[in-house]
């Protein structure tokens, strides 16, 4: 026996009896049974996995490259359209005077939590770093690298992986589906977002195709992120208590210690999962925000803060100027060593960054939507896009000038450069204060980074049980969290086995690939229902 949910537009049936009760068994069930084949695949030739990843990766870098900077562009474009349009801008995403569900430091702080928050603790540093050695300008010989003629070109490459284009991602599903579950009345999924286009097929096999689309991309999105995470959390506790078998030779942490973190993490995220966005994660969020003011007031204070002053307001400005030209060149041109060049560093970071965004898009997206009730369509873009952009600028910025100024100055001397990305935050605070406040830096880092881990990993629990069960909110069933949570555990756990980090980000660029046609589509569907329900009478 099955019921449907309440509006006739998108009827999504689940079952009334059994394991999967409440839930859409087809939804459900079919990503479990995906994933425990790919663990399979994984698990019974690593190495061999590993390699196959890679090479599908090449691939589908080298043949969709340009679909995935033009379609970020268009989704950039569409969120602040929607914002600036008078008709759309002032929209309230639910009842009509219906006041928000969050206060404004808590909606923030949930956004950016669940969004990036782990990034920033990751890429504050490295992100700088990174494109201070290299970085478009240099590769064409306009720019030397480790100069400091080249701040500004490495915070403008920056900028354009941190700013506007990723929180667009987020906003476009966001928008989308606050408006047809909060305004038409639809299921809070994914495949609501296109019914203006499909009609009655999304309540069938078509809808029940885009939600399990939307759980696999999200749980390998995720699954990137946590695995960045779990090697930044053993980094720091090696950092904080010297433990030599947390690491290698080489400084990067070893498969044990990610797998360890990584077994604590989904515990914990579980645990919160259970308790709902209105305790667990309203609060952790809370906390996640106070301590990330907290950690941005001791660089302030202790760091190299004229310098950084000085870089926030160059990168916004060479960030703006170039955002177009930067948003919408493709180099595919491989016949010359520079176009290779080119090329390689396009596809290690501006595909990696928007095939990352797009694959954690359906869950930070729907997390958004539901955190978003009652705001204007032009307050969802400024609070949703537009202020975490300007808290990553911040991050970016204030940690990582204090970095760059540490290697022009000559203190670092390579230090920070070499050190693996999952340590690079800790050698800057290393370098940076004494022994014993670095500790104590290094431990309120450690705090912030669990925090934030786990934040992130509730919130994808919770917003797959909400795919799964046709937009009912309120499932949070114990069983079905905690198997989601071992299923999560399970696959990042075979990827960093067949290849570390690197097959997890090919895994992942692979897998956002027919997520981003839905997002596409997504735009459309949207722009036309926005049209035809703003349109005079």
């Amino acid at each position: 026996m099955t019921q449907s949910s309440a509006d006739p537009l998108v009827s999504i049936s689940t079952t009334k009896t059994g394991f999967y009760r409440g839930f859409n068994v087809s939804v459900a069930a079919i990503p479990k049974v995906l994933i425990f084949a790919f663990i399979l695949w994984v698990g019974l030739s690593p190495e061999r996995a590993g390699e196959q990843l890679a090479a599908l990766q090449t691939w589908s870098t080298s043949s969709f490259g340009g679909w995935y900077v033009y379609v970020t562009a268009l989704f950039t474009v569409t969120c602040l359209a929607l914002a600036l349009w008078p008709r759309t801008g002032g929209i309230v995403l639910g009842k009509k005077n219906e006041a928000p569900a969050f206060s404004l430091f808590t909606w923030v702080s949930m956004m950016f939590g669940a969004g990036i928050g782990i990034g920033m603790l990751t890429y504050s540093t490295a992100e700088p770093i990174f494109h201070f050695a290299t970085n478009p300008e240099t590769i064409q010989g306009l720019s030397t690298p480790l100069d400091e003629s080249n701040v500004r070109n490495a915070y403008k490459w920056a900028m354009l992986h941190y700013g506007l284009t990723p929180w667009a991602c987020y906003g476009l599903i966001g928008i989308s589906l606050s408006y047809f579950s909060y305004v038409r009345g639809l299921p809070l999924t994914i495949r609501s977002g296109l019914q203006p286009l499909f009609g009655d097929a999304m309540s069938g096999w078509a809808g029940h195709l885009v939600d399990i689309a939307a759980i696999l991309a999200t749980m390998i999105g995720l699954g990137v992120t946590v695995g960045y995470g779990v090697s930044q959390f053993a980094s720091g506790i090696f950092n904080i208590s010297g433990i030599a078998s947390i690491v290698d030779e080489a400084g990067k942490p070893t498969l044990t210690a990610q797998i360890t973190g990584l077994v604590i993490i989904v515990a914990a995220s579980c645990i919160s999962a259970l308790s709902g966005i209105q305790r667990g994660i309203k609060w952790l969020s809370n906390i996640n925000m106070l301590l990330s003011i907290s950690l941005l007031l001791c660089f302030v204070a202790l760091g190299s803060t004229l310098f950084a002053i000085q870089s926030f307001g160059y990168a916004i400005w060479d960030y703006l100027t170039a955002l177009p030209s930067m948003s919408t060149t493709v180099w595919n041109d491989s016949s010359t060593e520079v176009g290779a060049a080119l090329q390689s560093w396009q596809g290690d970071w501006n595909i990696f960054y928007w095939a990352w965004w797009i694959a954690f898009a359906p869950f930070v997206g729907m997390f958004l939507a539901r955190v978003s009730k009652g705001r204007t369509i032009r307050e969802y873009v400024l609070g949703a896009i537009i202020v975490p952009s300007l808290i990553c600028l911040t991050w970016l910025t204030f940690v990582g000038a204090t970095a760059l100024d540490l290697e022009l100055s000559g203190i670092a001397q390579g230090a920070i450069v070499n050190s693996d990305i999952s340590a690079q935050l800790f050698t800057t605070i290393n370098l940076m204060l004494s022994p014993s406040m670095a500790v104590a830096l290094s431990v309120l880092v450690v705090v912030l980074l669990l925090t934030f881990l786990i934040t992130s990993a509730d919130s994808g629990i919770l917003i797959i049980n909400t795919l799964a069960s046709g937009g009912d909110q309120s499932q949070k069933q114990g069983l079905h969290v905690m198997l989601w949570g071992m299923i999560f555990a399970m696959l990042v756990s075979f990827l960093l086995i067949a290849g570390g980090m690197d097959a997890l980000r090919s895994a992942m660029i692979i897998g956002a690939l027919p997520f981003s046609l839905v997002m596409a589509l997504m735009v459309v569907a949207l722009v036309k229902a926005l049209a035809f329900d703003s349109s005079p009478n």
